[in-house]
């Protein structure tokens, strides 16, 4: 059980169902971390207004569920990793590729610098050197593609801490932890 209230659509009022039966509309379902994010419509405001502007970015939906896997299991976020392999799986990618995201690799050199990269945001606080820049820059990735996989680890280190400080109740398949005993 969440650490936060779960925040109902049926109960919600105001902005909060707006944004929830948004939610509902769009997915099919409303997931457990937008019902406790509902306990601040500005919170869920963010998330919503961030997510759905990358999602219309450069970076393809597998690179971005790959980031997202690669962060989230760096921050040790069993709902992210559990909501990302599941909606990884829909976007295409491959138990092999889901399974080496979670260690920031892939048998793309490209993609394997993206989610190095990635990782390196998350290990050093975003304190990056130039060479670091240089390296992902040299895979292949513009300026804008760099700043969106910036922004992905940044919306993932959110979410990550929002759902582990939360407490939310995973409700995809849940994955383990590679950590976990």
């Amino acid at each position: 059980m969440s650490r936060l209230s779960s925040i109902q659509s049926d109960q919600a009022t105001g902005k909060a169902k707006e944004l929830l039966d948004a939610v509902q509309a769009k997915l099919k379902f409303t997931p457990n971390m937008t019902k406790v994010m509902a306990n601040s419509p500005a919170v869920l405001q963010a998330y919503l207004s961030f997510s759905g502007a990358l999602a219309g970015g450069a970076l393809d939906p597998k690179l971005r569920e790959q980031i997202a896997l690669a962060v989230s299991e760096q921050n040790a976020c069993l709902y992210c990793v559990s909501a990302h392999t599941a909606i990884g799986r829909m976007v295409g990618l491959s138990e092999a590729e889901l399974d080496a995201a979670r260690d920031a690799q892939s048998s793309s050199a490209k993609n394997a610098a993206a989610l190095r990269f990635a990782h390196l945001l998350g290990e050093s606080k975003g304190l990056v050197s130039e060479a670091d820049i240089e390296t992902v820059r040299a895979a292949g990735f513009s300026d804008a593609e760099i700043a969106e996989i910036i922004a992905h680890v940044s919306l993932n280190i959110f979410t990550n801490y929002f759902n582990n400080a939360a407490g939310v109740e995973v409700d995809f398949p849940k994955i383990a932890l590679r950590g976990a005993a």
